[in-house]
């Protein structure tokens, strides 16, 4: 399997998901530096966390437009995988890869902590190690995590079943004092509409280790690796 992680600058999970991809997948990624024009056959592409361009305009909006998401969106739309994490979901919403966009956390302050999610979605590459309604706990860190999108397109991701993710109670529970940043629908990772692509603002790649406090997301690396081998 072939994996390959997009290094911007201010990128800084990017290191993070590389050893996640090496340890769980078995494979030592590519590391892309953003300037790139060319990208090699792929399975999986990751988008990771930091801040991209200083998070300069809006965060993810100038990493959007660097050289080497043409050769990403490219790669997209022939079916290869594409995970964005944290400033990774905020770039592919900004590249077009998925709908909506990323505002200001609800409460203006950066959030850092672990988080429950509910898993509204085992149907997919990224997701099948999980079960639907399980709860996992990632943790999130951000200051511009908060997913909206109008009525109508909330509505069509909604009933094509594309959310993949929300934030949540320990039991599941899915209500406003369980919404960290205040996402339309508590939604916190969201599909394309092939399920190709899978943007999420929490963590997976830093619980994948006890020594890291835990390893709920050890099946989402797990579960691309069964798909994609």
């Amino acid at each position: 399997m072939k994996a390959a992680v997009i290094v911007f600058p201010g990128s800084n999970c990017d290191r993070d998901v590389a050893v996640a991809v090496d340890r769980i997948m078995g494979t030592k990624p590519i590391m892309l530096w953003h300037r790139e024009t060319e990208v090699p056959d792929l399975d999986l592409i990751v988008v990771p966390g930091g801040f991209s361009y200083g998070d300069y305009l809006r965060s993810g909006a100038m990493a959007a437009h660097s050289p080497v998401m043409r050769e990403v969106k490219a790669q997209a739309e022939k079916g290869v995988r594409v995970l964005g994490i944290c400033n990774g979901f905020q770039i592919l919403t900004e590249a077009g890869l998925l709908p909506g966009a990323l505002m200001r956390n609800r409460g203006l302050k950066f959030i850092c902590k672990d988080v429950h999610l509910k898993v509204e979605s085992a149907g997919s590459d990224f997701t099948r190690g999980y079960r639907d309604g399980e709860v996992v706990r990632y943790p999130v860190a951000h200051h511009d995590g908060n997913y909206f999108a109008d009525d109508e397109t909330l509505a069509r991701v909604e009933g094509q079943g594309q959310v993949a993710f929300r934030y949540a109670h320990p039991d599941g529970r899915v209500d406003d004092a369980a919404n960290i940043n205040g996402s339309r629908n508590n939604i916190a990772g969201l599909f394309n509409e092939r399920r190709t692509v899978l943007g999420l603002m929490p963590h997976p790649e830093r619980l994948i280790d006890d020594h890291l406090g835990g390893t709920d997301g050890v099946p989402m690396f797990k579960s691309l690796l069964e798909a994609l081998s």
